[in-house]
Order: C-alpha cells, then structure tokens, then sequence
C-alpha cells in the first residue's frame, strides 16, 4: 500500500511541469512615476486577467486578481502570472487614476506608467 501510495505522489510531481508548461507565464514589474519621473510610492495598483485563459484550466487557488502598492522606488512586482490579456488600474492619492488593458506575452515585463496631475473640477454652474 505504502509503495502505491509513493508512486502515486511521484506520478503527480512529474506532472507538475507539464502542467506549467501549459501556461506560460510573465513575471511582471510595473514601475509608477509622476510626469516629472519622480516615483510614486504607496500607489495602489491592481492586476486583473480580462481574456486569454480559462478559470477552469487554471490550478485551484490560483489568483485572478492581484492587489498591492509600489515601494519607495515607485516599483510594484507581481509574481509569475499566466500570459494574455490584463488591466492594470493605478490609484494615488493627489493624481488621476489610471486604468489600461495590455497584452503581455513575455516570460519578463517592465511597464513604466505616468499618472498626471488631478484635473480641475468642472460644473455647469459657473
């Protein structure tokens, strides 16, 4: 029995490559900085899958989405993530939001974001 059971976890373990290898994955750096280049840090930003993989071939407890804030260099790092389509949406406080879809396909990916100033609030009635 204890034989059986042994091949049986060396049956999954050499599965395991041939399951990644059918999602090839990005390890993603996102840089932000302000229009002057100087870095961002504590912006929130937030990675979300939008097209190019299957919840149901995914493994279990693989994220869909990721959540976190850049350090002092303005650098947020996602660990690897399956390639294809994904927004990218940046919050800093003192700066308009960003929000835009890239199509990633390289094992690595640097992304260099500007966020610009807030814009001055508009009404119809002055």
């Amino acid at each position: 029995m204890r034989s059986l059971a042994a091949f049986a976890a060396v049956l999954c373990l050499a599965a395991l490559p041939a399951r990644a290898a059918q999602h090839p994955t990005t390890t993603l750096r996102i840089e932000v900085r302000d229009v002057a280049g100087k870095p961002i840090e504590r912006a929130s930003v937030k990675v979300r899958f939008v097209e190019g993989h299957s919840k149901a071939k995914l493994d279990k407890g693989t994220s869909n989405t990721w959540e976190l804030r850049t350090n002092q260099e303005g650098v947020a790092k996602i660990p690897p993530i399956p390639q294809g389509k994904i927004l990218i949406q940046v919050i800093a406080k003192g700066y308009q939001t960003f929000g835009q879809t890239y199509d990633i396909t390289e094992e690595e990916k640097t992304l260099q974001l500007t966020l610009n100033p807030p814009q001055p609030q508009y009404s119809a009635h002055q």
